[in-house]
């Protein structure tokens, strides 16, 4: 399939085709990133993220359609929602037979590249380069897949963030120059289990982080999907593989326990220098943490900031090699005609609702952060509250390209919000549809669909025994505490909503809620 340049862009023979970096992390909450001003990030600033949201546009209603981390790049890559992509879980599932936005862009002669976390169970499509992990990837000395391994994963020494930005400098370095390059550089940081670089294993360290105003959640007016979910950093966090207190595994019973070995597994990649580093910053702070024998609120308060700096030591890894990747655009004279994007594959808990990881359709996990900086078609420093999400960026990257969206993607460019300095023009959507379908699966959080307009979100859980609604005013309740489903002063705005929500479901073909 060919999709040829719009007329707009054919007549631009002598102006330049933009390029495309897209960064993308795994597991990045907008909580995060000190630009979204959230108390958690006062205390570990992002400075080189900052700098692009100063020099951009910040979007404050950015949002996934399945806050899983496979679907989300499936999403990003097809335009489509998770049941069109046939990418719904985290395992197999996506239909290859869709045209990728790479290949699009490749067709209209751009020179594309992957590196990082690619996490598809498919071949990269459409990409000149690339240089992926595999799974999940590994935090040290990973193994990368490149089209010189023959199929192999070959261990490189380093830190995976490191790496990574590495590879991305490659492949511009190694690129045609007498082509624009549309690059995708995704981290795997700060994906659980969180293992920092270990020059900052001691940052933070001294801090202690804010503990956000629903840590205590009781869900009292939620369905049984709040309250059996396994996310809990009460009960759910491993003490040793997630919280690095590998000393537990002296303890009977423990010897073989799956956060042990896993533990293991990820020092014994390590080369003896980054281990003893490692072990001479961890292994006093857990003597200390056994012996004090902490229990109630204290156990929970210590897993919570061990959990909370690890995640931000992943953080400055990552915040600080964006900053040298954009130090080395700047060199190369490619940073004003170079569309610049950063965001995550969805949002993530820090410690909302006692919660970490993700999948939910409340906001934190729901909501992802979004930066994009392009100096010559967005003002510097403007903010949308417009509803976006991630099945834009294809279509986005097409319309900057100067190539005609294809009829099977429904996603909406973003372009008219940088003409429009952020704010919403006239037709953009109202609504936001959701669906999230991992279940029976990790974190045993329930099937759910939804929609969101911007001020009230209806959620529907169903399958397996369950079938009930979930109703919140945002403006009203913005930490999703209080469920209006069957208030009668919100009977009006519940059945507007269920209404558009059939709609789409309707309109889209979802074949099952």
């Amino acid at each position: 399939m060919f999709f040829v340049l719009s007329d707009a862009s054919a007549q631009k023979e002598v102006q330049q085709r933009p390029n495309i970096i897209h960064i993308m992390t795994d597991d990045h909450s907008y909580q995060a990133i000190s630009a979204y001003g959230h108390p958690l990030s006062v205390q570990a600033p992002t400075p080189n993220l900052d700098r692009l949201a100063s020099e951009g546009m910040l979007f404050r209603q950015a949002f996934v359609e399945n806050s899983l981390s496979t679907p989300s790049r499936a999403c990003l890559m097809t335009g489509l929602y998770s049941h069109q992509s046939g990418q719904r879980r985290l395992d197999a599932g996506i239909d290859t037979a869709h045209v990728f936005v790479s290949e699009i862009l490749k067709e209209n002669g751009y020179e594309t590249g992957v590196v990082g976390k690619w996490h598809m169970r498919c071949e990269p499509k459409g990409f000149d380069y690339y240089h992926i992990l595999w799974d999940q990837g590994e935090y040290y000395n990973p193994g990368f897949r490149s089209k010189k391994t023959n199929g192999k994963y070959v261990k490189e020494k380093g830190y995976v963030t490191n790496l990574i930005t590495d590879h991305a400098i490659e492949f511009l370095e190694e690129r045609d120059r007498n082509k624009p390059f549309c690059l995708f550089v995704h981290h795997k940081a700060p994906h659980r289990n969180w293992m920092p670089d270990t020059k900052y294993v001691d940052l933070y360290e001294e801090v202690e982080f804010p503990y956000p105003a629903t840590f205590k959640d009781d869900y009292a007016t939620r369905g049984e999907a709040a309250r059996k979910q396994q996310m809990s950093i009460s009960k759910d966090l491993s003490l040793a593989y997630d919280l690095k207190v590998r000393e537990l595994g002296d303890r009977p019973g423990l010897k073989n326990d799956w956060s042990i070995r896993s533990m293991e597994g990820s020092l014994n990649r390590m080369d003896s220098a980054d281990r003893k580093k490692w072990l001479e910053a961890y292994e006093p702070r857990n003597r200390k943490f056994i012996e004090q024998n902490l229990q109630g609120d204290e156990l929970l308060k210590w897993k919570y900031q061990r959990y909370i700096k690890d995640y931000m030591r992943c953080i400055k890894s990552v915040d600080e090699e964006v900053g040298r990747l954009l130090a080395y655009l700047e060199k190369e004279g490619l940073m004003d005609n170079t569309i610049i994007v950063y965001t995550s594959d969805q949002g993530f808990y820090m410690g909302e609702h006692g919660w970490f990881d993700k999948r939910f359709m409340y906001e934190e996990s729901f909501r992802t952060p979004l930066i994009i900086r392009y100096p010559t078609r967005i003002k510097a420093g403007t903010v949308s509250d417009a509803l976006v999400q991630n099945i834009d960026y294809a279509p986005t990257f097409l319309d900057m390209a100067g190539i005609d969206k294809p009829d099977f993607m429904v996603g909406t460019s973003l372009a008219p919000l940088f003409k429009n300095k952020g704010k919403a023009p006239s037709g953009w959507r109202k609504y936001l549809y959701y669906h999230y379908y991992d279940y029976p699966a990790v974190h045993n959080v329930r099937r759910h669909d939804g929609i969101r307009d911007s001020r009230y979100k209806l959620i529907h859980f169903y399958g397996n025994g369950i079938n009930y609604n979930e109703l919140y005013d945002l403006k009203e309740d913005s930490n999703e505490l209080h469920n209006l489903y069957g208030n009668p002063k919100y009977d009006k705005v519940a059945a507007r909503l269920q209404k558009e929500l059939d709609k789409i479901r309707t309109e889209q073909k979802v074949d099952e809620f």
